[in-house]
């Protein structure tokens, strides 16, 4: 399991341009079934997302295509969770980190 964090970075006044392409990227990551929730940093400052069922590496690749990404709008960082212990809605990420 993994976090993204999506922190506003030098060229964050071209997000509204980007907008469009950065949520078709989220929504492959949701239809990919690789993404399992997205939201905004309060205050502001970026966003965050779950994911899980890929490698660190095939994530990594995955977020360098995200147009906020490549453009500059956020820098990242992929956070690496390996669940010990799970509320049983998400029983699914302790398999998963078993199974590795």
């Amino acid at each position: 399991m993994f976090v993204v964090l999506l922190r506003f970075a030098e060229n964050r006044a071209s997000a509204p341009v980007l907008m469009q392409g950065h949520n078709e990227w989220l929504s492959h990551g949701f239809e990919d079934g690789v993404f399992v929730l997205a939201g905004s940093i309060q205050s502001a400052a970026g966003g965050a997302i779950l994911a899980h069922g890929v490698t660190a590496d095939e994530l990594r690749a995955r977020v360098e295509t995200d147009p906020f990404v490549a453009e500059g709008v956020v820098s990242a960082e992929v956070i690496e969770i390996a669940p010990g212990k799970v509320d049983d809605r998400l029983v699914f990420l302790l398999d998963e980190s078993k199974a590795s």
